[in-house]
């Protein structure tokens, strides 16, 4: 079948944060569905939506109650008919995110286990008694403290992330089999595919023993993904479910380095792609506009692309829905203005592989100056806040760390104009809205032809033009002008095309060797050339083709 995904670009959208179409402050369906114009406008082909699941939000729809039935917040599995209808009549597909390593305590399944440790779907869960009544081993949780929590019973329970979203238990085929159907049902429905959620923590080591702990606390359960033992689960998975389907999965896949890639990502692995994580941001560096930093980022992103490309496909991104903001992640603030953030689309857009969109990361939306741990809604955010309180340590670090590199700054509601709640809502947001908004939002973006989202549509427009697309989605991928520094260019050849990518991404002009062939995309209104080279301006981003097909 057609790989149609190699040609998509793809739009995240945080359903709750998104469009209120109700006035109760919480982003739905029929907000998603009011915008769908402007998401078409914009270029995209595909929107991938995180969890509108039933669930009591422990974790932001992440704690699935009811894999089948769209959460009231949302709206209803009518609305979802609807959105589908509607998408598909602008060639709009729709994703869903898949969460099939856990569920929420208050799912029925764990429900019924809770009560009848007998029961069948009490072997849908891991449970442990322990002699002594300790917990059965010393790990530690994605989100802080133990991996268990005991039931009145005196039962354990494993949970990778948190109390309410018990870990679900591959081994059991009768698990795997409900897994499957519910999976089926939604491809069936219309989905075209899935963002998988935290896949690679299906396998577990069945020994449960306990391991050292560098910081004698516990041990982080982080480093036991993509465990021995999980292709069996995955090859299954793929069998039953997405090989019976023409769709697109990408997964998030923590733990796959070189040596698995291919199966996971490769021509014939699990999933069409997976997350490309390796430069994702540059976390640690003192000066993000520091050469040498630039340097040490473009080595990160040149590695990975040149080891893609020779083994399988990716998902490649800025910003989602667990990070901070594009702009905050990869610029210091006396360098985010329009031509640097339009630099960053243009560096990351034409890789290899396919391209996301995080809402707001069109416009150009910031983080937020968060003042207190309470004003966050992060569950990962606040246990690790009480976590370093436990350990005596400075619980205003914390707040710091995720101040720069926090969820919640993902999070806050889409700036659509300049009006109150900054047109999100005509109720109460669910959670604050970055003051900046009337300075930030699409309405006005939408009338300027100089603006961020303005420039994106161009770069959308570019990806997905036929003359150059077979290029974008098959064509080799070569580092370009590697020894200059803060220089961040590569090159797409396919046949007798290639288009070469050019980045200035350093705070001064500086003058770099003529490139051949006709410029297709410029962020700055004017290419300045002399004596053979060209002289790029600060965050100066250039797109040129050569033998340009008609």
């Amino acid at each position: 079948m057609a790989k149609w995904w190699k040609n998509a670009i793809v739009y995240q959208i945080y359903p709750k944060s998104f469009k209120d179409s109700n006035g109760d402050g919480i982003g739905d369906l029929a907000g998603i569905t009011e915008k769908l114009d402007y998401l078409h406008e914009l270029g995209i082909n595909v929107i991938w939506i995180n969890p509108i699941y039933c669930s009591p939000m422990e974790d932001n729809g992440y704690d699935i109650s009811d894999y089948y039935k769209v959460d009231p917040l949302f709206g209803s599995n009518e609305d979802m008919d609807r959105l589908l209808e509607e998408a598909g009549k602008r060639d709009i597909k729709v994703l869903l995110d898949l969460v099939v390593n856990h569920c929420s305590d208050e799912h029925p399944w764990f429900q019924k286990a809770k009560a009848d440790p007998n029961c069948e779907e009490a072997g849908y869960f891991y449970f442990k008694t322990t002699d002594d009544g300790q917990r059965p081993n010393n790990w530690r949780s994605n989100f802080g403290g133990s991996v268990w929590s005991q039931l009145p019973d005196q039962r354990w329970y494993f949970h990778t992330f948190s109390p309410k979203q018990p870990d679900l238990n591959w081994e059991n085929p009768k698990l795997r089999k409900k897994i499957y159907e519910m999976i089926n049902w939604w491809l069936d429905k219309g989905i075209a595919g899935f963002r998988v959620d935290a896949i690679t923590f299906i396998k577990k080591d069945l020994t449960f023993a306990s391991r050292k702990a560098e910081d004698g606390y516990l041990y982080p359960i982080e480093n036991l993904t993509d465990y021995p033992g999980i292709e069996v689960f995955l090859s299954e998975l793929k069998e039953k479910t997405f090989d019976r389907h023409n769709c697109m999965t990408a997964a998030e896949a923590p733990g796959v380095g070189k040596e698995t890639f291919r199966s996971y990502a490769g021509e014939n692995g699990f999933f069409s792609m997976i997350f490309d994580f390796n430069w994702e941001s540059m976390e640690g560096e003192a000066d993000k506009s520091a050469i040498d930093a630039v340097e040490r980022w473009k080595n990160r992103i040149f590695q990975s692309q040149k080891f893609t490309y020779q083994n399988g496909w990716s998902g490649v991104f800025l910003e989602n829905h667990d990070q901070s903001r594009c702009v905050n992640k990869f610029l210091e603030e006396d360098c985010r203005n329009y031509f640097s953030t339009t630099a960053l689309a243009v560096l990351y857009f034409y890789l290899y592989g396919t391209p996301f969109i995080y809402q707001g990361q069109e416009i150009g939306m910031t983080n937020l100056a968060w003042k207190t741990i309470d004003e966050m809604d992060d569950v990962r955010a606040k246990g690790m806040y009480q976590e370093a309180i436990e350990k005596g340590e400075d619980p205003s670090k914390v707040l710091k760390y995720f101040g720069e590199l926090g969820r919640d700054n993902a999070r806050t509601p889409m700036q659509w104009e300049n009006s109150e709640n900054a047109g999100f809502t005509t109720g109460t947001p669910w959670m604050k809205v970055n003051e900046n908004y009337p300075a930030i939002n699409a309405a006005d973006q939408e009338q300027d032809p100089s603006s961020i989202l303005s420039f994106y549509k161009k770069v959308t427009r570019l990806r997905r033009d036929p003359k150059y697309q077979d290029t974008f989605a098959e064509g080799n991928f070569s580092p370009l002008y590697e020894d200059v520094p803060a220089l961040i260019a590569y090159t797409r050849a396919k046949d007798l095309q290639t288009v070469s990518v050019i980045v200035n991404f350093k705070k001064q002009s500086q003058a770099v060797p003529l490139t051949s062939g006709t410029c297709i995309l410029n962020n700055y209104g004017s290419l300045t050339e002399k004596d053979g080279q060209m002289l790029l301006a600060p965050y100066q981003a250039v797109v040129f083709a050569s033998v340009p097909l008609d």
